[in-house]
């Protein structure tokens, strides 16, 4: 339930409706609450900034302010829609989820469609008659407040904007989105030697007799709640081997897990099964950890595309995915074998590590750049700059393989000897910031070790 629960708000968060439809049933409550306080005070003014012009007056200002600020909320929908087309040709079309996930476009969109709502309610209210003359003075004065927020609120979506669709401040969102999902998947920071990896006994009869959990839908898994399942099969004394992880697509009728042994009522526990597993159209960053690295290395390949040819992009994404990876790299990955109270095996999870994503990060940043020698030299940069947060050394034989195949496609697509000698020089020195990691690592172990001592 919790994982579907955070599915649902990845998609609110990243829907145009959602906030303005908040902010405008929040002037609803406030058009009642202030029509109510002036009906109390029978229209009349109770000092003199409020509005105390009379019934032609105020409809008028009310009519004014409801006109025109209608009229400038269909302009910024059109400027969004553009800013939407260009960010959509430019960086790509899964980029589009990051402006529609804009706070400050939702909150620009509902100050003005909140601003329209609360003029029209307060203006039926506005009567002329002498019988029944009513003037809201403090709803009135609310409205023309609006209207003067409705305008800062245009100066500063202008800027936005304008801000927003430049490459720099895109890419770096990304990576502020990429550092967030860090956070939440990998919380645990690395405090000592690495565990070393837990050795795991299947069944003898796991492949015969275990039984597969087929998926009823076609989609890719947003979310997978792991300790609901956990329990579960805690319950039903079963150990799960979960086939698809978050990020993978799945089409209707392929595995989601297998059971084993499958036991009596196993529609039953199929069923539960498959409600812990999350589907939908588009993969999501909540516990896909590939995600945002997949969006900068799209960002970088459409830079670096002979329509575009704009390698400076792509040399700002090889700076935030090796600011990444140097965040993963002091992370303490989740182990994929999960263990009930009474250390019995229950759940056996395929889990990102490392090495998968550093595959994710830079291979694809190697075949498109290889032949730009600025952006291979960024890329040898970025693993340079990662080598002091390494604490593992299986993550520095990793980013040591990396460096190698840059350096030498780089070299191979280098046209002259100037560049090739400015690619092996790089590589030299990240290799040798690699172990020099590795030796202040030792270092620091050996010291920690003689201080318990």
């Amino acid at each position: 339930m919790k994982a579907r629960l955070g599915a649902w708000w990845e998609a609110l968060h990243t829907s145009f409706w959602f906030v303005p439809s908040l902010m405008c049933l929040g002037t609803v409550a406030l058009s009642a609450a202030t029509i109510g306080f002036d009906r109390s005070a029978n229209g009349q003014s109770r000092g003199g900034w409020l509005w105390s012009g009379g019934v032609d007056g105020a409809r008028e200002v009310l009519s004014t302010i409801a006109g025109s600020v209608i009229t400038v909320a269909g302009v910024t929908f059109s400027i969004t829609i553009t800013a939407l087309v260009l960010a959509s040709s430019q960086f790509g079309p899964r980029l589009l989820r990051t402006f529609m996930r804009d706070v400050g476009n939702q909150l620009v969109l509902g100050t003005f469609l909140s601003t329209f709502l609360y003029c029209l309610l307060v203006l039926r209210t506005v009567r002329g008659a002498e019988d029944s003359r009513f003037v809201p003075a403090l709803s009135v004065t609310i409205g023309v407040g609006l209207a003067v927020l409705s305008v800062a609120v245009l100066i500063y979506f202008i800027h936005h904007v304008a801000s927003s669709i430049q490459a720099d401040n895109l890419c770096a969102a990304v990576a502020d989105e990429m550092f967030e999902g860090i956070e939440r998947m990998f919380p645990q920071r690395i405090g000592g030697p690495a565990p070393a990896a837990e050795r795991f006994d299947w069944p003898a009869d796991f492949d015969r007799t275990a039984r597969v959990v087929p998926s009823r839908k076609t989609g890719y898994i947003q979310a997978v709640d792991g300790d609901v399942l956990l329990e579960l099969a805690r319950e039903r004394d079963v150990l799960l081997q979960l086939e698809a992880p978050p990020g993978d697509f799945v089409a209707e009728g392929e595995p989601l897990a297998r059971v084993h042994p499958p036991g009596g009522d196993f529609e039953a526990l199929a069923d539960e099964v498959r409600e812990n597993f999350t589907l939908g159209r588009q993969r999501t960053p909540e516990q896909d950890a590939e995600f945002s690295i997949g969006q900068l290395t799209e960002i970088a390949a459409r830079a670096l595309s002979p329509g575009i040819n704009d390698p400076r992009t792509a040399m700002v994404c090889a700076d935030w995915l090796g600011a990444g990876l140097g965040r993963l790299a002091e992370r303490e990955f989740p182990p994929a074998l999960r263990r009930d109270e009474t250390g019995r095996a229950r759940v056996l999870a395929s889990v990102q590590s490392f090495e998968s994503l550093a595959e994710a990060a830079l291979s694809p940043m190697r075949r498109y750049g290889c032949k730009h020698v600025s952006v291979t030299l960024r890329l040898l940069q970025a693993i340079q700059d990662c080598a002091p947060h390494l604490c593992r050394a299986a993550d520095r034989n990793t980013l040591r393989r990396h460096a190698g195949l840059i350096a030498g496609d780089g070299c191979r697509e280098a046209c002259n000897e100037s560049d090739q000698a400015c690619i092996e020089e790089r590589h030299r020195k990240a290799l040798q910031a690699l172990v020099e990691g590795e030796s202040g690592r030792r270092k620091d172990e050996d010291d920690l070790e003689h201080a318990e001592l």
